[in-house]
């Protein structure tokens, strides 16, 4: 764990802040959504988004799932670079490491940014005793998703369903419900997410 942390791309939070920001300008114009359209969407204030696309603000985790259900994209999607080199190879130094200022999970980006396709992968970092929870729900375009325990545990609720998941288990789910993640153990659990994105007929 401590070779993927050291080896991996850190930004300083300014920097992060930045690109969260750009990413969030362009997906929000290329969907022609004002300040106040995306507020009422995806029940986040419009001061609280303007401050993020001016690189003010250091959402959490929760904030930003808000903002991508709204733009409908996957929280992933946000931490790419507004102009990705088109390699279709991601080397472990350049991938991208955020740190939720909340609970403090560390995710890393794990696919190429530059090259299409509909699955992205992520690893989470999970500290111990941390929890999260996103409101959002449905969602267009649909949104699988895959967790995949690599060490540790992890208990996630989906709606009424509680999963604990051990080293070695996945979960497969379709983001359509309010879902939280929690680390009951004394130590840090690490799993990755497989993401894929495709039209609500694909289920």
């Amino acid at each position: 764990m401590k070779e993927i942390k050291e080896s991996a791309e850190t930004e300083a939070p300014s920097g992060l802040n930045d690109r969260i920001a750009q990413r969030v300008r362009d997906l929000r114009a290329a969907r022609g959504l004002s300040l106040d359209a995306l507020a009422t969407h995806c029940g986040v204030s419009r001061s609280m988004i303007s401050l993020i696309e001016r690189g003010e603000s250091s959402p959490t985790a929760v904030l930003l799932e808000k903002l991508a259900t709204g733009l409908g994209v996957s929280l992933a999607s946000l931490f790419e670079a507004p102009a990705p080199a088109a390699d279709p190879v991601s080397r472990l130094a350049s991938q991208l490491q955020w740190r939720d200022p909340h609970s403090g999970y560390v995710r890393r980006n794990v696919s190429p940014s530059g090259f299409a396709s509909p699955i992205q992968i992520v690893e989470v970092m999970f500290p111990p005793k941390a929890r999260v929870a996103y409101e959002t729900a449905a969602r267009e375009p649909l949104i699988h998703q895959q967790v995949w325990v690599l060490d540790g545990v992890i208990e996630l609720t989906l709606g009424d369903e509680q999963h604990q998941l051990s080293t070695g288990d996945c979960l497969a789910m379709v983001l359509d419900r309010p879902m939280s993640y929690y680390n009951p153990s004394r130590k840090t659990t690490r799993y990755a997410v497989v993401i894929a994105t495709a039209p609500s007929s694909w289920r």
